[in-house]
């Protein structure tokens, strides 16, 4: 490749060790592959980021104890996440030359509606950050760590959302 540049021979790198990954875990957890139990894992999910939401809430209000829900929640996201990437065969950020036609343009759909709902998602904790710090000057140390919580669970939902899309709406493998 004389002729291709950095970013190409990046791209090169990482479709070829997509394929890598992708031929070490494509028999793993072969019963979680069917689109029911796909549609449990994106519905845990989502359970998960609600309950996110609800302790950066807890939070904000102060709540001395509510930090330390954060560390259940990210033990039981972790396992979730993992796991739906595995058995969607990690198609929501797949490189461009390891899909097909029509797997490239579900995965750029489910992309673009991630980027959408993390774009105005985002103007949540924004909004709570900009006028909290007026109403209090500022000053308020548990409104900062809220809004941070806050902006961590949106993050995670829009880069999740991909994924959770494509996991949800995937038929069956063949058998």
């Amino acid at each position: 490749m004389p002729d291709s540049t950095l970013l190409d021979q990046y791209q090169h790198y990482r479709a070829e060790r997509f394929r890598k990954h992708e031929r070490t875990y494509a028999h793993s957890l072969p019963t979680w592959r069917t689109q029911r139990r796909r549609r449990m894992l994106v519905r845990g999910l989502a359970i998960t980021f609600a309950f996110m939401f609800v302790v950066s809430l807890l939070c904000a209000f102060g709540v001395d104890w509510a930090p330390l829900l954060w560390l259940p929640a990210c033990l039981v996201f972790f396992p979730m996440w993992l796991t739906l990437q595995i058995v969607s065969g990690r198609q929501g950020d797949a490189p461009d030359a390891t899909l097909d036609e029509y797997e490239l343009s579900q995965r750029n759909n489910a992309r673009s509606i991630g980027l959408t709902i993390t774009q105005n998602l985002m103007l949540i904790p924004i909004f709570y950050l900009i006028f909290g710090s007026v109403i209090t000057g500022g000053a308020d140390t548990d409104m900062a760590y809220a809004g941070g919580l806050m902006a961590l669970t949106v993050l995670l939902i829009g880069g999740c959302t991909p994924a959770m899309i494509l996991g949800w709406t995937r038929p069956d493998p063949d058998a």
